[in-house]
């Protein structure tokens, strides 16, 4: 049986978009949704659409612990769907073509096409059409001398797991920055199983950082890499996936929107700096980790 789960916190503004999606894709008996002291009723919402609820306190929420509390709790479940509260699934088929990669039985994880959101500007349009391509691939460990680091990129934003490879091999993470999905990846492609990007799966979701917000988010990026340094060991750096999508970037702006190169060279310095800090992040106090951080709480649950 195929079961979705949602983590939210404060979900009620896009709510009857969110669940009319979803519930044209699947029956609402095979919702999960994990909230985080939701204040605005997105618990009472989730349930009069008849899913199932699971309420958690805010100051427990972890990307990879989360997460584990479906698995764990979904012990009938054959495949497990991530979706995060923000995504709008782009048509009623996207989930059965997610799920439809799991005929191989070498896959154990499988992720599908995001789509910029309506309205978003050139620089986070390209981030999502760079990212998530128009054409399906398989990867697995043989091919990281290709891919390198991309080998492992998964998004948990949209994204199904084969439940019993996913015990296998522990689980996601019990408490990491972020990059669960990140973790996972590597440790069932280790495992020797199989990552599928299914391109015709569809949903937009995209997000219109700021400047600080890309300097936060590339700062976890650095904390990632440093404290799971065996992701670098086992499948290489992100360097050359980093020059590429700048080369990228840069010819679509020019046919997009050429004024925004500025601000493009400027967020990608800032990317970079974040990235060397997060590296480095054993050498800053905790004060400044939490203030310079995307996700602050981590920070008051280790050293």
């Amino acid at each position: 049986m195929v079961h979705v789960i949602v983590p939210t916190l404060n979900a009620a503004a896009d709510w009857p978009q969110f669940a009319a999606a979803l519930t044209a894709c699947i029956e609402p008996r095979q919702v999960l949704i994990i909230d985080s002291d939701s204040t605005d009723g997105t618990r009472s919402l989730a349930l009069s659409s008849g899913f199932q609820v699971c309420s958690i306190r805010r100051s427990d929420f972890n990307h990879g612990a989360t997460r584990q509390i479906a698995a764990d709790m979904l012990v009938d479940a054959s495949i497990l769907v991530y979706l995060t509260q923000d995504v709008m699934l782009f048509s009623p088929e996207a989930l059965t073509y997610l799920v439809g990669a799991f005929t191989d039985p070498r896959i154990a994880v499988a992720y599908g096409r995001q789509l910029p959101r309506r309205g978003a500007g050139a620089i986070e349009a390209h981030a999502r059409l760079f990212n998530y391509p128009q054409h399906s691939t398989v990867r697995e460990t043989g091919d990281r001398g290709q891919f390198g680091f991309k080998t492992i990129f998964v998004s948990n934003s949209f994204a199904a797991y084969r439940r019993s490879a996913l015990m296998e091999v522990g689980g996601f993470p019990a408490d990491t920055i972020f990059g669960e999905d990140t973790i996972t990846a590597a440790k069932l492609l280790l495992a020797g199983y199989k990552i599928a990007y299914v391109a015709k799966a569809e949903v937009y979701h995209s997000h219109p950082y700021t400047r600080v917000q890309e300097f936060k988010r590339y700062f976890d990026v650095g904390v990632l890499h440093n404290r799971e340094s065996w992701l670098l060991e086992s499948f290489g750096g992100a360097d050359g996936e980093g020059r590429r999508f700048v080369v990228s970037e840069l010819k679509y702006l020019v046919r997009e929107d050429a004024l925004k190169i500025p601000d493009a060279m400027l967020r990608t310095a800032l990317k970079y700096l974040g990235y060397r800090c997060g590296k480095a992040e054993t050498k800053l106090p905790l004060s400044i980790k939490r203030r310079i951080s995307m996700n602050g709480r981590y920070w008051s649950r280790v050293l």
